[in-house]
């Protein structure tokens, strides 16, 4: 019977000693998140705005205010001190986005994209919420480049004037204008 204990204490301390001896697993990490937080500052636009086509990116502008906004595929961007911010709506909640994430022709707009060329016609919000997917579907912009279509109306409208006081020189015998 001692020699039971004696083997017992022996298999207790044999398994006590391999166990405490087995590196013990444990899940230890560390996570540092070091970042500046610029915020973006207020702004809000107190009606819907009308907003500006820029040639050849299916994106649009708010012009006339001191801040960049733009709309481009159902989403408002906002870029300020070289960050990135987009939302659902013209007035935000604005949220950072990566430059990553941030569509290519918006990265790629020339600096002037702001001026648009005289004629070019200032879209209602409305009527953008309403037709942008189809614009872009039908590529309507392409085909339609509003300015460009006002300016050649514009033209046609001189040259009718112009033709007309030539007629009417003529039909008083001048000849010439």
């Amino acid at each position: 019977m001692e020699r039971k204990k004696v083997l017992l204490v022996l298999l207790i301390v044999l398994f006590t000693a391999l166990w405490f001896s087995q590196p013990l697993k444990s899940d230890a990490g560390v996570n540092v998140n070091i970042g500046i937080n610029v915020p973006l500052p207020h702004f809000v636009i107190s009606a819907p705005p009308h907003l500006v086509f820029i040639p050849g990116t299916y994106a649009y502008f708010v012009p006339d205010i001191d801040v960049d906004i733009l709309f481009y595929h159902g989403y408002w961007y906002r870029p300020h001190e070289g960050r990135w911010y987009r939302a659902r709506g013209y007035n935000g909640p604005w949220a950072y986005t990566p430059s990553h994430r941030v569509p290519r022709p918006l990265m790629q707009l020339p600096p002037d994209y702001r001026i648009a060329p005289p004629g070019h016609e200032r879209i209602p919000y409305g009527q953008l919420r309403k037709k942008w997917r189809t614009w872009e579907r039908d590529k309507y912009w392409d085909r339609h480049d509003r300015g460009e279509m006002q300016r050649e109306r514009m033209h046609e409208e001189r040259e009718r004037h112009k033709e007309d006081r030539h007629r009417h020189k003529e039909d008083r015998g001048r000849g010439r204008y």
